[in-house]
């Protein structure tokens, strides 16, 4: 095993997993972790899965300290948890919201808080979590969506704040369409046309992970497309 451990959550998902692969092949102990345990089935042998609802608190703990007790003390975490919505601002509901910030916020919230302790006490560390354009730039027909994006965009700005004088860096990608199946029976030909792949969006984590973005810390790096 290296040395080097790298948490990856929502692998169950096709940037989670395109991710989850992209740092085994670059040198690191791969943890996936993802509340659906089909979709951890289609990880190739060499990546540990973990099954568990990171958007949870108590099982964001749990499950990073098992990680760090069994693997080793998390030199990087992915967090790629996120879920979407349509709506207007004066449709939405309590409900509507509540899922949204829960899952897109909160969970990037739990997660850093599980893993800054190890660390910290390592004096390095690298978190980058997933955001999106409606995030960065107000977008009609999906408010909750957006503001929980938009929350996760400036939760990012103050962990890095808070985490770079410990050694931490923490950055987020900003997509606007990945190419995935969920997406493609939804979305026109003419949008996906514009749609990244979640390999090349995993190309984008990889790098901010690596050392060669060391001076890199608080970024909000747009993943657009052509």
């Amino acid at each position: 095993m290296s040395a080097r451990v790298a948490i990856v959550v929502g692998a169950g998902g096709e940037l989670g997993r395109a991710t989850a692969q992209k740092l085994a092949t670059g040198g690191f102990t791969v943890v996936a972790v993802d509340r659906n345990a089909e979709g951890l089935k289609e990880l190739p042998d060499g990546i540990r899965s973990e099954v568990g609802d990171a958007a949870d608190p108590a099982v964001a703990k749990v499950l990073v300290d098992r990680i760090a007790a069994e693997v080793g003390p998390p030199e990087v975490l992915v967090n790629t948890l996120g879920t979407y919505g349509l709506g207007d601002a004066l449709d939405a509901t309590p409900e509507d919201l509540r899922l949204m910030i829960d899952v897109n916020a909160g969970a990037a919230l739990w997660l850093t808080q599980a893993v800054a302790p190890y660390m910290r006490d390592r004096g390095t560390g690298v978190i980058v979590h997933v955001a999106s354009k409606p995030g960065l730039e107000p977008t009609p027909g999906m408010a909750a969506y957006g503001v929980s994006k938009a929350a996760l965009v400036h939760l990012t700005r103050v962990l890095d704040l808070e985490l770079r004088p410990l050694g931490i860096r923490v950055n987020a990608i900003a997509p606007d369409i990945l190419d995935t199946a969920k997406n493609r029976p939804y979305l026109s030909p003419e949008l996906m046309a514009h749609a990244v792949s979640p390999e090349a969006a995993a190309d984008a984590i990889a790098f901010l992970v690596s050392d060669a973005a060391a001076p890199i810390s608080g970024a909000i790096v747009p993943t657009y497309g052509p």
